[in-house]
């Protein structure tokens, strides 16, 4: 055992103490030393801080946030029940929060106003320092109207009110991008095939398909098909897509609303005999990754970069809550596109 560990006693927890003892100095310059406070040489700062991190010393939470008048939490509020749009947000999350010494309190609740208030109220009992509105999609809000917090409040993937600060993918930049992809392969028929007309992110998606064909002096083959999200609607559509009596009218790639249209239409596609990337490529949308590997070929797919959002949003609400300025209104971040077998173009 080093002499520093010989300050501890074994099998009791290391206090503020333990580290004072162990770098000769006061536990009030210890205390100040570890909170980036007060004045003092920076070797004994980092000496206090070096000493430590190699006792193990983590610092009562309760008596941090007694002395800062914060909890040290987030709250992240959402309807995404399933999950799908909200782990990786909360990943992101967390894992930005991690390293401040941050945790974040996740409620999930339905599209129910009353579950919704019943939670809000939980965390401002808590007293959480901020809260994150979270959703499964961009044009809807939570089935409340949130009255005046006193926390801060970021959005992410859900409507954002006038005043308020969001942060949802770029639907129209990550369509484009995966458009021009294909055109670049050399696809001249890119026909698109998306979700139902009501969604947001679905017109803005259509949006950067016609773009990027329009850019490239394209004309549009055919009218966007829409229906639902569904590998069953996408297998449907995949065969209709295949009747058309003239090949020069078959598309030879489809760009899908969602990676689960998209497998469905490439199972549809390989029952006919049409060979996916070869005959006809295809790219999706989500990224939902573990749907989109396990497609045969493996799925390329426009990655929303949820955690990205999540970790954004939660360095934002740190910053409101240090007073510092933040960029109000709806931020639009870029998507990344996630390259596989399914286009016909190099996996990466």
């Amino acid at each position: 055992m080093g002499k520093l560990e010989a300050y501890v006693r074994k099998g009791e927890r290391v206090t503020i103490r333990d580290v004072a003892l162990g770098a000769g100095v006061s536990v009030a310059t210890a205390s100040k030393a570890l909170n980036e406070q007060g004045r003092m040489t920076v070797e004994t700062r980092e000496r206090v801080q070096r000493v430590a991190q190699r006792l193990g010393f983590r610092p009562n939470a309760m008596a941090r946030a007694l002395v800062a008048q914060r909890s040290f939490t987030l709250g992240l509020l959402t309807n995404d029940t399933y999950g799908r749009f909200t782990l990786p947000v909360v990943a992101g999350l967390s894992a930005a929060m991690a390293d401040r010494g941050v945790s974040v309190f996740l409620c999930a609740v339905e599209d129910d106003p009353e579950r919704v208030r019943l939670n809000l109220n939980a965390m401002e009992d808590k007293r959480v320092d901020g809260l994150v509105i979270a959703g499964k999609r961009i044009d809807r809000a939570l089935p409340i109207a949130l009255p005046p917090q006193r926390m801060p409040v970021v959005y992410v993937n859900a409507a954002c009110p006038p005043q308020g600060v969001g942060f949802v993918p770029d639907d129209d930049g990550g369509a484009y991008a995966a458009v021009t992809h294909l055109l670049g392969l050399g696809r001249r028929r890119v026909t698109h095939v998306s979700g139902p007309r009501d969604f947001e992110a679905v017109g803005l998606r259509e949006q950067g398909w016609r773009r990027a064909l329009d850019e490239a002096g394209l004309p549009v083959p055919k009218a966007a098909l829409f229906g639902s999200w569904s590998e069953g609607f996408g297998y449907e559509t995949g065969h209709a897509l295949m009747r058309t009596p003239r090949a020069a009218d078959r598309p030879d790639a489809v760009f899908c609303g969602n990676d689960q249209i998209a497998r469905g239409l490439i199972d549809a596609l390989m029952h006919l005999g049409v060979r996916v990337p070869d005959d006809v490529a295809v790219v999706g949308f989500d990224n939902w990754e573990i749907f989109a590997q396990a497609t045969r070929p493996p799925l390329t797919t426009v990655d929303m970069e949820l955690k990205e959002l999540g970790s954004q949003a939660g360095l934002t609400l740190l910053d409101m809550i240090d007073g510092k300025p933040v960029t109000e209104g709806l931020q639009r971040r870029p998507c990344r596109l996630a390259v596989r077998q399914s286009c016909g173009g190099q996996a990466r």
